[in-house]
């Protein structure tokens, strides 16, 4: 095997020795699934973002309650399409009415804190139950939404708004 090694080498073009090939092996019956991340009161903790909201997410076993700065979610959000937003994770993860959340979120407007929720509240979830990634994963849950207000120009009176312009 070793002969059959000599002439093998990596990417960058270094020799690759039988003891790389042994250690870059996968040992059987490892996968690459996270571990469980819970803490002594078995809560999920994360963080989501999104514009300049950054929410704080605890999730632990329950009956569906949802807080948001120590208000029930349909006191803090008046309008139907931020409460869908902020439950999506449990809807594509099948697992409604099946968790309690306390979060506090700071920053932005109500559809930035949202949008920080529902990402918060999906990490939270793959720590909870790891083998939930893929699925939130194909729904766009897991990836932060980097969208951001353009800045103003010089110039400009708004981000691209040009100041008006007069033939004659």
């Amino acid at each position: 095997m070793a002969e059959a090694m000599k002439d093998l080498k990596d990417l960058k073009g270094t020799p690759v020795t039988a003891k790389d090939v042994v250690a870059a092996a996968p040992v059987q019956g490892q996968s690459n699934i996270k571990e469980r991340k819970v803490d002594d009161l078995g809560r999920a903790y994360a963080t989501g973002r999104r514009k300049e909201s950054v929410a704080r997410v605890w999730l632990k076993k329950g009956s569906g309650k949802v807080v948001v700065n120590g208000k029930i979610q349909d006191d803090y959000f008046c309008r139907q399409t931020h409460l869908l937003v902020l439950n999506q994770p449990f809807l594509v993860a099948n697992r409604v009415n099946q968790f309690d959340v306390m979060c506090t979120v700071k920053g932005g407007g109500l559809s930035g804190q949202a949008g920080a929720i529902r990402h918060g509240i999906s990490r939270a979830l793959e720590n909870f139950e790891p083998e939930l990634r893929p699925a939130l994963k194909k729904a766009g849950m897991m990836t932060r939404d980097a969208r951001v207000v353009e800045r103003k120009k010089i110039g400009k009176h708004k981000a691209r708004r040009s100041k008006q312009w007069a033939k004659r």
